[in-house]
C-alpha cells in the first residue's frame, strides 16, 4: 500500500510539473500521452487534484494549474529565501556583485532572494519579486538548461538591464525545484566568477537536499 501511494504521489507531481510548463493547458488525453499512463489513471489523478484545488478545467476541457498551487508556492518561497540567504551573502561578498536565487514559475523566472554586496561603490539594484521570461537573462537560461539536462554556468549581457552582465548556474539534483543561482553587475566579471557561481548553486542544492 505504501509503494502504491508513493507511485500515485509521484504521478501527481509529474502531472503538475507538466501543467507548469507554460503551454496554456492540456487535455486529459494529452496528459495521458505525455505521462505514458492510461486515461482512467489520469482521470483519477485529476479528480483528486481538482478536489484539492491544485488543478482546474476550462470550458474547452483543458486542464490548468489551480489556485491551490499558489498557496503552496507562497508558503514555500519564504523557506527557500531563508535557506538561500547565507549562500547568496557569501557569493555577493566574494564576487562583489548582487547575488540572487531565481525559481521557475510557469514560463517566468521569479527572484525569491536577493543579496547586495556591502563593500562595492556601485552595484545593481535587483528587487525580490522581480519577474522576467525564462528566455531572457542568465538566470532564466540556467533554468532552461536544467530542464534539458545541461549544467555549467551561463553568461548574458544587457538582456534584462542595459549595461548589466549576468552569470547564473542551475540548482541541480532537486526534482521538486527548478531554480538558479546567479550574480548581476555593471562591472567586468573575472574568470573566477562563473565557477564561484556554480559552487554556490551546488552549496544551495546540498542545503536544500
Amino acid at each position: 500500500m505504501a509503494a502504491e501511494s508513493a507511485q500515485t504521489l509521484e504521478r501527481g507531481l509529474h502531472l503538475l510539473r507538466l501543467l507548469a510548463d507554460g503551454q496554456g493547458g492540456r487535455t486529459p488525453t494529452e496528459l495521458a500521452t505525455a505521462l505514458e499512463l492510461s486515461r482512467p489513471v489520469v482521470y483519477r489523478l485529476l479528480t483528486t487534484l481538482m478536489s484539492e484545488g491544485f488543478v482546474r478545467r476550462d470550458s474547452e476541457g483543458k486542464v490548468h494549474l489551480g489556485f491551490g498551487v499558489l498557496v503552496l508556492a507562497q508558503a514555500v518561497q519564504p523557506l527557500l529565501r531563508a535557506a538561500a540567504l547565507p549562500t547568496l551573502r557569501r557569493l555577493a561578498e566574494e564576487v562583489g556583485a548582487t547575488a540572487h536565487l531565481t525559481v521557475a514559475e510557469g514560463g517566468d523566472g521569479l527572484a525569491v532572494a536577493v543579496v547586495e554586496p556591502s563593500w562595492t561603490n556601485m552595484h545593481v539594484a535587483y528587487r525580490e519579486g522581480s519577474r522576467h521570461p525564462l528566455s531572457k537573462g542568465a538566470a532564466g537560461q540556467a533554468i532552461l538548461a536544467l530542464r534539458s539536462g545541461r549544467d555549467g554556468f551561463f553568461v548574458t549581457q544587457g538582456q534584462l538591464q542595459e549595461g548589466a552582465h549576468g552569470i547564473a548556474a542551475p540548482v541541480t539534483g532537486l526534482p521538486w525545484l527548478e531554480a538558479s543561482v546567479g550574480v548581476v553587475t555593471f562591472g567586468p566579471l573575472n574568470a573566477e566568477t562563473g565557477p564561484r557561481v556554480v559552487k554556490a548553486a551546488d552549496e544551495l542544492a546540498t542545503t536544500l537536499a
